[in-house]
């Protein structure tokens, strides 16, 4: 994946020191980022904290991506394992709440099926739930998927085949029941 030459000055700059470019250069990746950890952690103020401290991170860490790399499978792969960190702490089963209840029964289907996708990729494994969310959430192509999931484009292609019908078979389980 080629980084265009206006990137790469920028990514240079942050290098360098310069703030300004690297705010030029995560501006455009936070609103993916926090829709990739909202997937993840299910918990839209976790998923703040996580693209915040994401953002950190990155800030302390501009000089690590290699030369003529993106910014963003490498700032994603940065969110993706601050969420995996969050769901590792202690503390995240004792202060995890399930969203309230909608009044709306207009909407209420709509909503029963978008819980029931939640819990369905709550429950799958995190390797196959992050291709999942990368792939039709946020759709990034193939090759940043990989980079971000630390894996080949043929594993990846895999992992997000096996993905795809592990929830389908989920879903369809949630379904048939009265």
């Amino acid at each position: 994946m080629a980084v265009r030459p206006a990137s790469l000055e920028l990514i240079n700059a942050a290098k360098q020191g310069d703030d300004s470019a690297f705010e030029s250069l995560l501006e455009p990746l936070l609103a993916q980022g926090y829709r990739l950890a909202c997937a993840l952690l299910h918990d839209r103020q976790a998923a703040e904290d996580a693209v915040q401290e994401s953002a950190l991170k990155a800030w302390r860490k501009i000089g690590q991506p290699r030369e003529g790399s993106a910014m963003r499978p490498w700032f994603l792969g940065i969110v993706a394992n601050e969420c995996r960190s969050a769901k590792r702490s202690r503390w995240w089963s004792v202060l995890r709440t399930e969203p309230p209840e909608s009044a709306d029964h207009s909407r209420e289907e709509a909503l029963l099926e978008g819980i029931e996708l939640r819990r369905a990729l709550r429950e799958m494994d995190p390797p196959k739930r992050l291709v999942l969310v990368l792939h039709w959430y946020l759709d990034l192509p193939l090759e940043e998927i990989a980079a971000i999931a630390g894996t080949s484009i043929h594993a990846t292609e895999s992992r997000l085949l096996r993905a795809t019908h592990e929830l389908k078979r989920r879903m369809e389980g949630k379904r048939g029941r009265p």
